[in-house]
């Protein structure tokens, strides 16, 4: 019989855990700043292809 005490979405046969907590540690970072990246990164491979080709 299933342990009613766990919580939260279980997989692979119970072999991994997924709870609805979360990390009060880890960085917070903004979904522009992430997109803002990305698109400085995307320049960044666009420029030094064209350099270097």
């Amino acid at each position: 019989m299933p342990d009613k005490r766990r919580s939260g979405f279980s997989s692979a046969a119970g072999l991994i855990q997924y709870y609805d907590m979360e990390e009060s540690h880890a960085p917070k970072l903004s979904p522009y700043l992430i997109m803002a990246m990305g698109l400085v990164a995307a320049v960044f491979i666009e420029f030094v292809s064209w350099r270097f080709t």
